[in-house]
């Protein structure tokens, strides 16, 4: 009789817990550039004389210590780990950009002052003028939602009402060719003159960017969506309301989810041309008033914070599509 030898299973959990090479040193490189970041920063010296505080220097240590915090939480968490080596290649390429733009800017000047700070110069705007910053986010964010919302509210009942009635589409689609394409910023004279205020004007100008692209996708969802659809339900007895609203509007979604993307990107740069144009508060205004003064350091911080919210509002309505349109998951590429 043969006599089975043991198999030796090692620690428990010592396999859970060993990581590939090559994917700790994927989560090594973020660190490894922050080193090389404070080393380029700290000893290397500066072509441009004139500088801000350095708030840059004085950061180094607390994101070398949040990144190994993430790190830490990586080793024992498997999902974590698994987005974080997903992630730390997007986080060391723009640590080499930070790198790459200090060395062309502070320490070798190769790039004229003001126009081109340096990103010390930045983040010292960015700490020294936070009240500011924080008090034109909340206005341009004001500006944005009102805008936006009305957009949605009447863009998309214009688009159902064209989608699913002939006769109004019939008057209704030569205007929407005729005044659509024309870019919203081309009737900011027309608004500055019909509205009491230039804050008025900016929503409606805002409003009129997204209104367009989510009725034209809305009524292409509606008058696409597979009429069998409409004979199945009608031989279960459904009326027109219930035709509309439980069959034609839920299968046309994923279109109105891309005129939504669409009107909230037109709306973005409305926003942004508003506020530069007429209105006396927001980050378009913060940056003709920083450019004023050629405090281009201001300026480059307004646009770090406008990058911030709009990506940060994009994310947002991703969120809402993938849970609107749970059902997609496997039948469309997200």
């Amino acid at each position: 009789m043969a006599v089975t030898q043991p198999v030796s299973r090692g620690v428990p959990g010592e396999e859970r817990h060993r990581i590939p090479i090559k994917t700790l040193l994927i989560y090594l490189l973020p660190l490894l550039l922050l080193g090389i970041f404070w080393a380029e920063y700290t000893f290397l010296p500066n072509a441009q004389t004139f500088t801000k505080k350095k708030y840059l220097a004085a950061a180094f240590p607390y994101f070398v210590g949040l990144y190994l915090v993430v790190f830490g939480v990586g080793l024992f968490k498997k999902n974590f780990r698994q987005k974080l080596t997903y992630r730390s290649p997007l986080i060391s390429g723009a640590i080499g950009f930070l790198i790459l733009w200090d060395l062309v800017t502070l320490k070798m000047g190769l790039l004229p002052l003001p126009q081109f700070p340096s990103p010390g110069a930045v983040v010292a705007a960015l700490v020294s003028d936070a009240e500011v910053l924080f008090v034109s986010l909340y206005h341009s964010l004001g500006l944005l939602f009102t805008g936006y919302f009305l957009g949605l509210l009447f863009g998309l009942p214009t688009g159902i009402l064209m989608g699913w009635f002939s006769t109004i589409n019939y008057w209704l689609s030569p205007i929407l060719r005729f005044i659509g394409p024309l870019p919203a910023t081309a009737w900011i004279p027309v608004a500055m003159v019909i509205f009491p205020t230039s804050f008025v004007a900016s929503v409606f100008l805002v409003a009129l960017a997204a209104w367009f692209p989510i009725t034209i996708m809305t009524w292409s969802g509606i008058s696409n969506v597979n009429k069998s659809y409409y004979e199945v339900a009608r031989t279960l007895g459904a009326n027109v309301r219930y035709l509309i609203f439980k069959v034609a509007i839920p299968a046309s979604l994923p279109s109105v989810f891309v005129g939504l993307f669409m009107g909230l990107g037109s709306a973005f740069a409305t926003l942004v041309v508003a506020e530069l144009l007429g209105v006396k508060s927001g980050l378009g205004w913060y940056v003709a008033w920083a450019q004023g003064w050629a405090e281009y350091a201001k300026v480059w911080a307004a646009l770090v914070i406008m990058a911030v919210m709009f990506s940060g509002t994009t994310s947002l309505l991703f969120r809402v599509r993938d849970r609107v349109l749970v059902w997609q998951k496997g039948i469309i590429k997200w």
